[in-house]
């Protein structure tokens, strides 16, 4: 103990009697998309009742626990909504359940996000509901995976609907 201070300092050596778990890999979905209404969320917080996920989507195992709840933020929302999570303890995969309609680290819905595209490559306007910068950051996205993926040339409102049958993100900066 630091008697000037009134503290002491953390012990930061792992005893040898405990088991330390590591990260896992994301070998499966870890963020699970549940048809919920996003109102009823903000509206309950944590009262709301989640669907159970039937089994771990890593190792497949059916002993799902309660982890917590975690902060998540929408547009359209003047604050966090808490959506829960769960935890399987034998691959120890965390697995977090969302909204169904958002991509993955998106706060704003699929529907939308396709509208302001459309209404930018058909009228040359952007949506004025949201700010243009964002819209800016969508398209170029697109453009830039559209190029990767399939070529010049391609129509990238069909290419959008290409990727979302691939099961990928169409408007995130990774190929």
């Amino acid at each position: 103990m630091d008697k000037e201070k009134g503290w002491r300092l953390a012990d930061r050596s792992t005893p040898k009697n405990r088991v330390v778990l590591s990260t896992p890999t994301k070998n499966g979905p870890m963020i699970l998309s549940v048809c919920v209404k996003l109102k009823d969320i903000d509206e309950q917080g944590r009262n709301f009742c989640w669907p159970t996920p039937r089994g771990c989507p890593r190792c497949g195992s059916t002993r799902i626990w309660g982890h917590g709840f975690v902060l998540a933020y929408f547009d359209g929302f003047a604050f966090g909504v808490w959506l829960r999570r769960y935890r399987c303890p034998d691959c120890n995969c965390i697995i977090k359940m969302k909204p169904e309609g958002y991509f993955n680290r998106f706060q704003v819905p699929i529907l939308t996000i396709c509208d302001c595209l459309k209404q930018r490559l058909s009228s040359g306007r952007w949506n004025t509901k949201l700010s243009a910068s964002r819209q800016r950051h969508w398209l170029a996205a697109l453009k830039r995976k559209a190029l990767a993926c399939f070529g010049i040339g391609t129509d990238l409102l069909a290419a959008f609907s290409l990727f979302m049958n691939m099961g990928r993100t169409p408007v995130s900066r990774t190929i």
